[in-house]
């Protein structure tokens, strides 16, 4: 974080400043990273005591301060030797904080602030996103899935004097909290990728979750760009909600920056890059699966407008080899098998690209395998969903089916009655079960996904299969 004063934190935050015995002065500088994890204080952080679900931050306050923290932001005073700024909402605190530090080092004239949201990409988008912008700046972006109203102030307050780019992944639970995110950081470029049924079971419905990813681009100002995915027309829509300058981008329609020529195999996808300026080049694109091609597109339009060329563009596309830990991460290899783990999220978009991906890529003549878990977070439409991807996967001619838990056994009745074939479809209760009949099911050359939301718990049996084939 950028060196502010102990004064200036509280008064930025609307706090109430306590100093402890020996320490009198209020403007001691404090520039040190900043933590909601006790673990990760070292020399000099500032600790967040945020209260959770199933804990309080207040409670390992006393840990922070024994490995260095010289502020504590609470709620309550605590009886420790440490600076302390008491607030009446911490995470509220932390965004107004994290909004001042951007702020600051904006009117420097130097930073731009890219913001990325959409049911589905928005981490692979913001690593390659950063992969091209770290080749012509100092740029700070997302740790893992760090995008909700903790983890993108906490990605915020990494921004210093030097800074020139800021990728921030904006997601939302309900109405409002892109909006509210969108105010703290004010980007210049917003990127919406996809508007899909991931989280539906808390938006409620579609149309809410349109009304929150377009939250987006309505606030943008006439001289900021919105970056919209040309393909979904529940994106592309978006531009008449906005008055900032659009870009699109896509394989279709009116897309400006687009791919052709894509082909996708298990080496990855090639595609010929088009931008705004007609340039165009080729891309080996490494990342598996041809749907993270928009994701590559949506990055090469949002570093176009920051006037980066093309040639850095592809050479920061091109030095990607996964979307992210746990996204369509490619493990294995003895004996030819290959295991695709895409087990960290899933919604019925994602779950049906990967299998996509998986009948698109297997090699003529070898078998495929899914194992698949449950898509979360869907409410009243799970048990539609979970059918939906069952019959897919029977019409993909998926050779074997290996459904995981009760919350997709779903999954495994709709396959079972659509298909005609016996014992191509089985389920297990568990992840160990699930490994151990896949330890005498997959024969050389054989293609294995495994794909469920992150609750399910499945990522993990993705790692076994790789070191089991590897």
């Amino acid at each position: 974080m950028i060196a502010l004063s102990l004064r200036d934190i509280a008064d930025t935050v609307d706090g109430v400043l306590h100093l402890p015995a020996g320490e009198a002065d209020p403007e001691r500088l404090v520039n040190g990273s900043v933590q909601t994890d006790s673990r990760e204080v070292v020399q000099g952080s500032i600790f967040v005591a945020k209260p959770g679900a199933t804990t309080d931050g207040h409670l390992y306050a006393p840990l922070a301060a024994e490995r260095g923290a010289v502020l504590l932001l609470v709620e309550r005073v605590l009886d420790l030797p440490v600076a302390q700024i008491v607030v009446a909402d911490v995470v509220v605190a932390l965004g107004s904080l994290a909004s001042t530090v951007v702020s600051r080092v904006r009117s420097e004239g130097r930073l731009k602030v890219v913001a990325v949201t959409g049911s589905n990409g928005k981490t692979t988008t913001k690593n390659l996103l950063r992969e091209i912008l770290e080749r012509v700046g100092p740029t700070v972006a997302a740790r893992g899935s760090f995008n909700n109203q903790v983890g993108a102030p906490m990605t915020m307050l990494e921004v210093t004097h030097d800074t020139a780019y800021l990728v921030v992944e904006m997601g939302a639970s309900a109405v409002g909290a892109i909006a509210r995110l969108v105010g703290l950081v004010r980007p210049d470029i917003g990127i919406v990728l996809s508007v899909g049924l991931a989280h539906a079971g808390e938006f409620g419905d579609l149309d809410a979750t349109v009304r929150a990813k377009s939250e987006m681009v309505t606030e943008l100002l006439p001289t900021d760009v919105a970056v919209l995915n040309a393909d979904d027309p529940r994106v592309a829509h978006m531009s008449e909600k906005t008055g900032a300058l659009v870009v699109f981008f896509g394989e279709y329609g009116n897309a400006m920056v687009r791919a052709t020529d894509v082909r996708a195999s298990r080496a990855g996808t090639t595609f010929v890059l088009h931008l705004t300026s007609g340039e165009f080049r080729p891309v080996t694109f490494r990342v598996l699966g041809e749907h993270h091609v928009m994701n590559a597109l949506a990055a090469a339009a949002a570093a176009e407008v920051l006037g980066v060329p093309l040639d850095i563009i592809v050479a920061g596309l091109e030095s990607v080899q996964r979307a992210e830990r746990w996204r369509m991460e490619v493990l294995g290899g003895r004996d030819n098998v290959t295991v695709i783990n895409d087990a960290y999220n899933a919604s019925p978009d994602s779950m049906t690209a990967a299998l996509k991906t998986l009948a698109q890529i297997a090699e003529p003549g070898s078998r495929t395998i899914a194992v698949l878990g449950e898509m979360a977070e869907l409410g009243s439409l799970a048990g539609e969903e979970h059918d939906r991807v069952g019959l897919l996967a029977v019409r993909l001619n998926i050779s074997q089916v290996i459904v995981v838990g009760q919350g997709a056994r779903r999954m495994h009745i709709s396959t079972i009655n659509e298909g005609s074939w016996d014992g191509e479809s089985a389920y297990v209760d568990t992840a160990d079960e699930a490994f151990e009949l896949l330890r005498t099911l997959v024969q050389p050359g054989d293609t294995v996904l495994v794909k469920s939301s992150n609750s399910a718990g499945l990522r993990f049996l993705g790692d076994r299969l790789g070191d089991l084939f590897s």
